[in-house]
């Protein structure tokens, strides 16, 4: 449990007191900084739960033997969902004028500090470092020359279009499978070929990074934003990190041949034309969270209503019309929607609502919020009128129905789609007239307008 400290001192204040409040959120450091201009992103409520809940759904210890069950594309996920965000996080920079992250090196120093401001609700605050801190070993986790050895031993393996399992065989990543064998590798995962010998670069990283405050453990500082999936995101480390981790992946898709026009083209299909309803604006809005399970409670004193109240960034609603034909009976591209449609013969239009996007979810009931419709069931009352329902299995009959697959991958059965992530963006591009020979690939181009307050 991480609180901000000015708000929860403020929130303890309120519980305290018996005084209903509503507090206002700021996001950490101060304008003097200009990393600041994009802590909405990192700092985000929601991007920060949904980069914990998918590891929480894909995590790195899962054991099929133990679980009797596999997670599909396991590795190929983890490169993906880091990817998005990797993308997208330097989209929002140069949207406010700052230059793409650049990628972390062991041997350079790491430029920008990072205070968070925020604390455990129990054993103290996270840590801070401050600028221009050079990499040192972290005692009982690794050296900064292990660091070196495990990278140069993967990008060894991706030049050679192989890695060497535990028995010494041979297993072979020219494929498109290969990226989900690196993804077990990279992270590492009990997937892992030879975790012996490749060892856990990104798990690792993110240790070293966490105590670089505090290496040696002479303060017995708690773990650092780095070390923990909810505030992860919160440091811009971590974003140099994953364009480091990324690149390594990129250095894969390089070495893959490029696509042929007969594995781009869906004979008889063709995207006759896009259109999108409305300009395209962003803007902030405040979101408003409950405080009443972030602070001690007690039977003896009542509850009363606690929120703080944070700056979101939000979007207007638009609407895509796609134009199809069916004559049957890349790098910096993040994806905002994939989807599933039917295609009649002939002319078909599809009309698609950016809230429809498996990419976007509402925003998560408060837990106040949770426990008020709980008690509203328990009512027997109100039990006797409640109307059953019937569901059909979903993973059968709503398979094509179901987009959360699009940037989480889909842990708990087949992925359906048995196209790598990102094709076909995902390999490098010889020629860009090939796109332009295929008829189901279409290109708009599309400006997106922030909407400041008055």
């Amino acid at each position: 449990m991480l609180i901000l400290t000015t708000t929860g001192y403020l929130a303890y204040k309120a519980k305290m007191t018996q005084t209903a409040a509503k507090i206002r959120s700021h996001f950490t450091g101060s304008k003097s900084n200009p990393e600041q201009r994009v802590a909405y992103f990192g700092e985000d409520i929601g991007m920060n739960t949904r980069h914990v809940t998918w590891h929480l759904e894909f995590p790195f210890w899962w054991d099929d033997a133990h679980e009797d069950h596999h997670i599909e594309r396991k590795g190929e996920s983890f490169f993906w969902v880091h990817h998005q965000l990797t993308v997208r996080f330097d989209a929002e920079r140069l949207s406010n004028y700052l230059d793409p992250v650049n990628e972390l090196h062991w041997d350079y120093v790491i430029y920008e500090g990072f205070a968070p401001h925020t604390m455990y609700k129990y054993g103290g605050y996270f840590p801070s470092r401050p600028d221009n801190v050079k990499f040192e070993d972290v005692d009982g986790v690794a050296c900064v020359r292990d660091m070196l050895i495990l990278e140069s031993r993967i990008r060894d393996a991706i030049a050679h279009g192989y890695f060497t399992g535990r028995d010494g065989s041979v297993i072979s990543i020219r494929d498109s499978n290969g990226i989900n064998i690196l993804g077990d590798v990279i992270e590492s995962s009990t997937y892992s070929t030879n975790p012996e010998y490749y060892g856990s670069l990104h798990n690792t990283a993110h240790v070293m990074l966490g105590r670089q405050g505090d290496p040696h453990g002479k303060f017995a500082l708690p773990p650092g934003v780095l070390e923990r999936f909810e505030t992860a995101t919160r440091g811009l480390a971590f974003f140099r990190l994953h364009k480091y981790i990324d690149n390594i992946f990129r250095e894969h898709k390089d070495n893959l041949p490029p696509y042929t026009k007969e594995e781009l083209e869906l004979p008889g299909v063709s995207i006759d034309s896009i259109t999108i309803s409305n300009r395209l604006e962003t803007h902030f809005e405040d979101l408003k969270y409950s405080f009443i399970d972030a602070v001690d409670d007690t039977t003896e004193v009542q509850d009363v209503a606690v929120n703080a109240v944070v700056s979101h960034l939000m979007y207007n609603e638009f609407i895509i019309d796609i134009h199809i034909t069916n004559k049957n009976d890349h790098r910096v591209m993040a994806t905002l929607d994939k989807f599933w449609t039917k295609l009649a013969r002939g002319s078909n239009k599809i009309t698609r609502s950016s809230t429809q996007a498996g990419v976007i979810v509402p925003d998560v009931p408060s837990f106040q919020t949770l426990m008020d419709t709980r008690l509203r069931l328990s009512d027997p009352q109100k039990l006797r009128k409640r109307p059953w329902t019937a569901k059909h299995d979903g993973a059968i009959e709503g398979l094509h129905e179901s987009t959360a697959f699009n940037q989480c991958g889909c842990y708990d059965g087949t992925y359906p789609d048995n196209q790598p992530h990102g094709y076909p963006l995902d390999r490098h591009v010889d020629d860009k007239r090939i796109f332009t020979g295929v008829s189901n690939f279409k290109v708009e181009d599309v400006k997106v307008f922030h909407m400041e307050d008055n």
